[in-house]
């Protein structure tokens, strides 16, 4: 099949591009800021017009065909040289532009990459940063396919054929409303919550890969009735906090809601849970001078942050 530059419409493309990103055309059009109908008519033109099934879609069922990932590939290709033509066009010597794209997973905290931000801002102040917020699943393909530079994600371990260097341990807790039957009860015990009602982020067991904290619920027996999802921290926390379930979370985010008596640890005996964060780049992927100036920066910060010379 040959295609036809002229005849092409590249905002259809565009609009696959961030369906398959958010592996959802309700998550697309919220992104999009548009309505779903649009994005599903948006998507059915494209289809249309290359005569090939992109996305098999159900109420229950997302997934890219052969032909989908293909083309999603060539898009990423696509929107990513044209967001570099600035910086491709600059005849600014020694400045350092363009846009930086860092995918982060919720609420992620780790002092060092804040501090890389504030200092890539001083030293370069014309580069524009885009943090997108992603599952780990999401993160590990996205760097995997030369779509993003750099990623912030919870991993079980290291991903063969990436570079994944460590960051910290994060902890985390298990955590109850105050409306639930366990607030404020001592002695809990990992018996006593295997039948209890789970709260877990959406991104669990996305593509078949297993988020740090669905391991940590199912190597500790816990998750099996769930009753509330989301992709973000917050609305997680939100659910916990309502009494529909209890959470497993990073115990920095929820220590506010702690202290002000919304949640409650239980705190089951010999549990200890964490996951570790890394910093996960592709060696394979030919870095913008933006990127190589921020990883700089953050590995500066990361090596005076462990006081290493």
């Amino acid at each position: 099949m040959k295609l036809d530059h002229n005849t092409l419409d590249w905002n259809l493309l565009r609009t696959f591009f961030i369906i398959v990103e958010e592996r959802s055309l309700t998550r697309a059009a919220q992104r999009l800021q548009i309505s779903q109908p649009s994005v599903s008519a948006a998507l059915q033109r494209l289809e249309n017009s290359l005569d090939r099934r992109l996305i098999v879609r159900a109420s229950r069922r997302f997934e890219v065909t052969r032909h989908g990932e293909l083309l999603y590939g060539e898009c990423a290709q696509i929107f990513r040289g044209v967001s570099r033509i600035g910086e491709k066009l600059s005849g600014v010597e020694h400045d350092v532009t363009g846009t930086l794209r860092i995918l982060a997973v919720t609420d992620v905290r780790y002092a060092p990459f804040d501090q890389a931000l504030r200092q890539l801002h001083l030293r370069h102040p014309s580069v524009m940063v885009q943090i997108d917020t992603v599952s780990s699943p999401q993160a590990v393909r996205a760097i995997s396919r030369q779509i993003a530079p750099l990623a912030l994600c919870l991993l079980p371990q290291p991903i063969a054929g990436l570079n994944c260097e460590h960051l910290e341990r994060e902890e985390f807790g298990i955590f109850c409303g105050v409306t639930h039957p366990l607030f404020a009860r001592e002695g809990c015990t990992i018996e006593h919550l295997r039948d209890e009602s789970f709260v877990s982020f959406s991104c669990y067991n996305e593509g078949g890969t297993l988020e740090p904290m669905l391991a940590l619920g199912v190597g500790a027996g816990l998750g099996e009735r769930i009753r509330g999802t989301s992709a973000h921290l917050a609305e997680v926390v939100r659910m916990v906090q309502a009494g529909i379930g209890i959470g497993i979370l990073p115990l920095a985010s929820a220590q506010r809601e702690l202290d002000a008596g919304l949640l409650w640890r239980i705190s089951p005996e010999g549990v200890k849970l964490g996951a570790d964060l890394y910093l996960v780049t592709n060696p394979a992927m030919p870095l913008e001078l933006a990127e190589v100036s921020f990883l700089s920066i953050l590995r500066e910060t990361i090596r005076a942050d462990r006081h290493e010379p």
